[in-house]
């Protein structure tokens, strides 16, 4: 039987680092679920589906069978049995991800994929359903949060490190916005699922809040 942990939470709080570091401490998957949306958004783009084509988004995705892998180390996605890592970071296929993600048939179906891939390897997966619609009986869930201006000082650092200009509370404003549009969404809304715990990361470092959840799952089994 495999074991699955499932993270939550709101854009910023870390949740896929904390995942990879949990994954890697317990020798299970890390499955990147943006990944998979960006491969299905690949997918459509391969078959000349455009964004404002909701029918046949949802008649295409069907054909599509997505799953992740981790060889040498490194995180494979698979589209149809082809890696298409170097394919699914480009803008156009993340517009396309945006446009794609919404639709009904598409969450569906890689609902389906990713609770396949649980059945099949122990997990450690995040997002925003997770814990609510994907992996309802995980063996330890948790809803990773931190506070709007925490979310938006870690997003202003990684900006400028880069070396772009911007503004702090443009940032935050932003990251509130995306909260309630996740947190009101028809399908799949973003919640904190009932037997989940609740871990704020805003006076946490990343390795305190692996920790914690490896502690948690340790208690489970």
């Amino acid at each position: 039987m495999s074991k699955q942990i499932a993270i939550d939470g709101p854009a910023g709080a870390g949740k896929s680092t904390i995942a990879k570091k949990v994954a890697a401490e317990l020798g299970f998957i890390y499955v990147d679920t943006g990944a998979m949306y960006r491969a299905m958004a690949l997918y459509m783009i391969k078959n000349g589906i455009r964004a404002d084509e909701p029918e046949k988004i949802s008649a295409t995705c069907e054909s599509a069978d997505i799953t992740i892998r981790h060889e040498n180390g490194e995180q494979v996605v698979l589209l149809n049995g082809e890696n298409v890592n170097g394919l699914i970071r480009t803008e156009e296929v993340g517009n396309m991800a945006s446009a794609s993600s919404v639709n009904g048939d598409v969450r569906r179906k890689l609902v389906e994929l990713q609770q396949k891939l649980a059945s099949e390897a122990d997990v450690v997966m995040d997002g925003r359903d997770i814990g609510t619609v994907v992996l309802p009986n995980a063996d330890v869930k948790v809803y990773l949060t931190a506070s709007s201006k925490v979310r938006a000082e870690r997003r202003f650092k990684e900006l400028t490190a880069k070396g772009e200009n911007c503004d702090i509370d443009v940032i935050e404003k932003d990251i509130i916005e995306r909260d309630y549009r996740d947190m009101h969404r028809e399908i799949s809304p973003l919640k904190q699922a009932d037997d989940a715990t609740l871990v704020d990361s805003s006076d946490m470092t990343i390795d305190e809040v692996a920790k914690t959840i490896v502690d948690l799952y340790r208690k489970s089994i």
